[in-house]
């Protein structure tokens, strides 16, 4: 596995592939040691700080797993504040019908801009949070339950949403299930509202079935419709911008679903749904993907899948099979994932302890390299896994990387471009803006690898990385250039 990700790097920048491609050893002592701590850490905390890896170094595999839960049981304050408009009241759709064309025109430009500064928001928190695992499991579920700034376009609706999920994100799947089906931004995004008796809309029931729980050949298209039928009536109140059912068009006749047969209503269709065991191995794949490897093992998932199901879908009962699971820590399963965007910019600067000002720059980094906060590609959200490389994104990756950890010596360049006020407009205040953030940007590499008490390639390469660097350094590489070659190394595209 880890060879063909290293071949497809290599094949996207134009490069031969490696001839092989080291495997680490699989830790056998009651301990997860060192690899197996440094592995914990990337795939579920963006990073593995190098104390963090030496603590955990000495737990048990159950250890472990309990730690990491219980930080993210006690860590689930903000680190930052939301933006100051988030508690305003939307706009309401009559209001915009009766803008004028230069008022909408400012209405969306604002839309915009809160966007952005929930983007932004976000960035700080998964930057700075004292708990990584939540930030990663909020993206995740983001990426299951999607909806997009572009056709919700209410800011507000968005970030109820985000806290939607942040309370739930390692807490019970089908209390989060039942509230998303109610929750504005999705009754918008999948349609909902124009979902009526003797009209029913299937869109929402259809991705309810196949995205949300049972996954595509699980139900029918008999069932798909009976479902609509279920959830006609569920709207919002424009003027307050909340759920609110509407009685007088809701369907309220017999409708069978997965064989349940009844007067049933949308949070009864939800019930039959979550009691039905494929609801759990397909979120439990998911997670598999997420945490193990691409190719999730059949036999694991309905195992963990019956832990999940058995503890009423609490979330960190099935990520704790998971990650004290042998599949976990087998050693053909590391490095066989490839960083996100957001693993790769949030992982690096976290790893390296930047210091950083305005996120700006890190916002749109990510969505340049494909994934754009609040803003997945469409309803089945980022495919992500190798779709992540090409041979665009991988030298975009590259000179991202390259331009952080030369941010001290270009910064005199950067601030005359951000100081240069000759270019009006909004792309070239975007650029200035861009700039500053980045001429914000350092890293104390002396401090760092004294801190970490990594000073020789193969020390470093062995914190940094997922497997062996597929590049051999040069004997003399030290210091800052040590790092740079180490980042710049194919194998640290991997986690």
């Amino acid at each position: 596995m880890r060879y063909w990700l290293i071949a497809t790097l290599m094949l996207a920048a134009g490069l031969p592939a490696a001839a092989n491609v080291a495997t680490a050893a699989t830790t056998t002592a009651a301990t997860i040691g060192y690899e197996g701590a440094r592995h914990l850490l990337a795939r579920t905390s963006f990073a593995a700080p190098v104390s963090e890896v030496e603590n955990f170094s000495r737990l048990t595999r159950e250890q472990a797993s309990n730690k990491l839960l219980s930080w993210s049981q006690t860590a689930g304050a903000l680190s930052s504040p939301a933006p100051s408009w988030v508690n305003e009241p939307v706009i309401v759709p009559r209001r915009l019908r009766e803008m004028s064309t230069e008022e909408r025109q400012a209405t969306q430009r604002m839309f915009n801009q809160r966007g952005m500064e929930m983007r932004a928001w976000w960035m700080q928190q998964m930057l700075t949070t004292p708990s990584p695992l939540t930030e990663k499991m909020v993206l995740f579920w983001h990426n299951h339950f999607v909806s997009s700034t572009q056709k919700v376009r209410q800011p507000q609706y968005m970030y109820r949403q985000h806290m939607l999920l942040r309370r739930h994100a390692l807490g019970n799947f089908g209390e989060m299930l039942h509230e998303i089906a109610r929750d504005p931004a999705m009754v918008v995004y999948l349609d909902s509202a124009s979902n009526r008796k003797g009209r029913p809309n299937e869109n929402f029931a259809r991705e309810l079935m196949e995205l949300f729980t049972l996954g595509e050949g699980y139900y029918t298209e008999s069932d798909v419709k009976e479902t609509a039928r279920a959830f006609t009536g569920w709207s919002i109140d424009p003027e307050r911008g909340e759920f609110l059912f509407r009685a007088a068009v809701h369907d309220d006749g017999t409708k069978t679903v997965l064989g349940k047969a009844g007067n049933l209503d949308g949070a009864a269709v939800l019930d039959i749904l979550l009691a039905h065991p494929r609801t759990a191995e397909f979120i439990v794949a998911k997670l598999w993907r997420e945490f193990i490897s691409p190719n999730p093992d059949p036999v694991e998932v309905r195992r963990i899948g019956a832990i999940f199901h058995g503890s009423r879908y609490d979330i960190r009962a099935a990520l704790n099979a998971m990650l004290t699971s042998d599949a976990f820590y087998d050693a053909r399963n590391r490095a066989s994932l490839i960083k996100s965007p957001v693993d790769l910019v949030v992982g690096t600067l976290r790893q390296f302890q930047f210091t950083t000002g305005d996120v700006q720059p890190f916002v749109v980094t990510v969505a340049q390299l494909g994934q754009n906060l609040f803003a997945p590609p469409n309803v089945k959200g980022w495919p992500g896994g190798e779709l992540w490389i090409n041979s665009t994104t991988l030298l975009a990756r590259k000179q991202f990387l390259d331009r952080i950890f030369r941010a001290d010596e270009a910064r005199p360049a950067m601030m005359l471009v951000a100081a240069d006020t000759s270019k009006g407009g909004a792309a070239a205040e975007a650029r200035q803006r861009f700039m500053r953030g980045m001429a914000e940007i350092s890293f104390d590499s002396e401090r760092w690898l004294r801190q970490s008490g990594r000073t020789d390639a193969g020390a470093v390469a062995r914190l940094v990385l997922a497997t062996s660097p597929h590049n051999t350094l040069p004997g003399d590489a030290a210091g800052l250039e040590l790092i740079r070659r180490m980042t710049q190394d194919p194998a640290y595209q991997l986690k």
